[in-house]
């Protein structure tokens, strides 16, 4: 009997565990990271706490995005997408803070995307309602930080670019307009859109590189790398959120054979 084919780029991993802890991805193998982790403002995820502290929620912070450096390439790129700041538990940063993490851990900056998500029911609450008193100032915004290890220059491994010259164009302007996702239709409490993932990916890899989403949620991050012919790779807690993904990557269609 002959051997099976090897997997081709778009065939993706999943791994049931803590990114923190998993030890099935090798150091120095990931082509981009893609992600949007917890925000610590209280979602039933289920797996994971929500509800911690501040000064917690940034002490997990540095545990986890240290450790996705290395298992990043040193040409390896990072889209971490966050809010600007947030106001439930008191007046936070977010943005500014995990930056600051990053940068501290030994990622170099390279720009900041503004998602320009188009959504103001965010708010909840005012502060002092018509009043200079104290007026809260809520940007319905959220901002993807890229970032890279060591090198920003990336070397081209055999694969094509995969970009077309409009989406270049287009997606090289600092200011990303599209809508969010539906929780509802995803079953998810927290998911983002395909269109985020998607554009990092063709942006910053080329085709058959590796991908990695180390808060996989529904799976969105391995949708867009099986849609774009990337490798992509998950680490997700909780069980029902993996069986979730690898039923929305089943359904996804991979890039146009030629």
């Amino acid at each position: 009997m002959s051997p099976p084919p090897p997997p081709s780029p778009a065939d993706p991993v999943i791994v049931e565990g803590d990114i923190r802890r998993v030890r099935s991805i090798p150091s120095d193998s990931v082509d981009l990271i893609v992600t949007s982790p917890p925000y610590n403002v209280n979602v039933a995820y289920g797996a994971h706490d929500d509800g911690s502290s501040y000064e917690e929620y940034l002490r997990f912070s540095e545990e986890w995005i240290g450790t996705c450096r290395d298992l990043s390439r040193d040409d390896g790129r990072f889209c971490l997408n966050v809010p600007l700041d947030k106001n439930k538990g008191g007046q936070q940063s977010v943005y500014a803070d995990l930056t600051s993490i990053a940068k501290k851990l030994g990622w170099r900056y390279q720009s900041t995307i503004v998602w320009n998500e188009q959504n103001i029911s965010r708010r909840t609450a005012w502060g002092s309602w018509k009043s200079p008193s104290a007026p809260y100032v809520i940007a319905p915004v959220e901002m993807i930080v890229v970032l890279y290890k060591r090198v920003w220059k990336k070397k081209n491994t055999g694969g094509e670019p995969g970009i077309t010259r409009d989406e270049f164009l287009a997606w090289t302007n600092g200011v990303w307009t599209f809508n969010g996702e539906s929780k509802k239709r995803v079953g998810h409490p927290a998911p983002f859109p395909v269109e985020l993932p998607l554009r990092c990916i063709k942006l910053f890899t080329y085709v058959g590189e590796t991908v990695l989403d180390p808060f996989l949620g529904s799976g969105t991050t391995l949708v867009a790398a099986k849609m774009t012919g990337r490798k992509g790779v998950g680490v997700e807690l909780d069980p029902s959120y993996c069986e979730l993904a690898r039923t929305r990557i089943a359904r996804a269609s991979g890039p146009p054979s030629h």
